[in-house]
């Protein structure tokens, strides 16, 4: 009596719709998920044709299928399952993966069926469909962006063609920019286009894990991307001197909270931003923008050069008419060596590996402090992590 009880407490919150019929297809038993899966109250369907769960064409099939096993025992679903369609009370219609087993109880055949609702899955898998087609089109207008940026380049090339050493700075320039672009691009790329490929694999065997994985690459390798010619535009306006800054008074704490939740979404697993001010006010007079790109540019290396189960902490400390900004992570840290070309363009330390990066980001972010008169400052030590500082003054409002 226990176990029959036990048994009995399983199937009804089971997550999954069990129904169990007879060998006419009729309904015996349908548990609580099953009947929520349908739309059906238990007494609507107890007794009825279970072909009433089924579209068209299966409801008109679906007696003669039982009817050809009772005869010749040849299965075609039982013991082996299939994906099916089942069609609810509203006459909507959903996919679902349907089990069946047979069991002989008191002389009698009883089928159950175990009911898999895929109408989630087969919604992610239009999306990422959908995915796929809008980063295909983001690439095109991305690569038409960096053509036109090295178009102006090329411009800028002609325009200080009378500067000899500008003109030699401009060219050994494009030349790291192309050279850098083609290797950085390829990687990212190449990713996608592999996940895309097991997307399909893995989708048509339902691995939804699999699935999952590789659409987390995809969207990993379109960050790359955007990181990358975010940095290549930003440096086409620095040297074009287009970029001037727009100070406006702004509370630090809320910026700064909004930045912790972007980043918190791109950080590796178990990462942790800590995000903490000291200070009586939070009113600072600054350039939004610019500033945002710095502090963004720095949580990103930290994130990217600091292992899983990290923390990275972002600071803010206002003092008077004085912003002062951390960012402190316990990565791979930067070799001595390396320290006194830091902030060049296109450098990158010995120790970063085959960690993409263009080696741009810390130039823009020294150019983008410059432009607001605050300094910027690195403490770091192979292997024991990396601090930023930047600091800024102002006057109060």
């Amino acid at each position: 009596m226990e176990r029959a009880k036990l048994l009995n407490a399983i199937i009804e919150n089971a997550i999954d719709g069990i129904i169990t019929i007879d060998e006419f297809g009729i309904i015996e038993h349908l548990n609580p998920s099953a009947l929520t899966l349908f739309g059906y109250e238990r007494s609507e369907l107890i007794g009825k044709n279970v072909s009433v769960l089924m579209p068209q064409p299966d409801k008109a099939r679906h007696d003669q299928y039982i009817a050809s096993y009772r005869d010749t025992g040849q299965r075609h679903i039982i013991g082996i399952g299939r994906e099916v369609q089942g069609q609810r009370k509203d006459g909507s219609v959903f996919p679902f993966r349907l089990g069946v087993s047979e069991v002989k109880f008191s002389d009698r055949r009883i089928f159950t069926g175990f009911i898999h609702d895929l109408s989630r899955q087969k919604e992610d898998e239009l999306k990422i469909k959908s995915y796929t087609e809008e980063l295909e089109q983001k690439i095109k207008e991305r690569t038409q962006d960096l053509i036109r940026s090295i178009n102006e380049l090329e411009t800028a090339k002609e325009h200080v063609s009378a500067l000899f050493e500008k003109e030699k700075e401009l060219n050994q320039l494009k030349t790291r920019f192309v050279s850098m672009a083609s290797h950085e691009f390829r990687t990212p790329l190449s990713s996608i286009q592999l996940s895309a490929s097991l997307i399909d694999k893995y989708s048509s065997k339902h691995d939804e894990a699999n699935v999952e994985k590789h659409t987390s690459k995809i969207k990993n390798a379109i960050n790359n991307l955007t990181t990358i010619l975010n940095d290549f535009l930003s440096l086409e306006k620095l040297e074009a001197g287009k970029v001037e800054p727009r100070a406006n008074w702004f509370d630090i704490i809320f910026f700064a909270e909004e930045i912790v939740e972007e980043m918190q979404l791109i950080s590796k697993q178990n990462q942790l931003i800590v995000y903490e001010h000291t200070g009586t006010s939070s009113q600072v007079f600054l350039d939004h923008n610019l500033l945002k790109n710095c502090i963004i540019n720095l949580i990103s290396n930290a994130i990217k050069y600091s292992g899983e189960n990290t923390m990275i902490q972002f600071n803010t400390i206002l003092k008077q008419n004085e912003l002062i900004v951390e960012v402190k992570d316990n990565g791979i840290g930067i070799p001595e060596v390396d320290k006194v070309n830091l902030f060049e363009p296109f450098f990158r330390a010995h120790n970063t590996g085959d960690i993409p990066g263009t080696g741009l980001g810390l130039n823009i972010v020294k150019r983008y402090v410059g432009l607001m008169n605050g300094t910027v400052a690195c403490q770091t030590e192979q292997n024991k992590g990396t601090t930023f500082t930047l600091k800024f003054s102002f006057e109060k409002a």
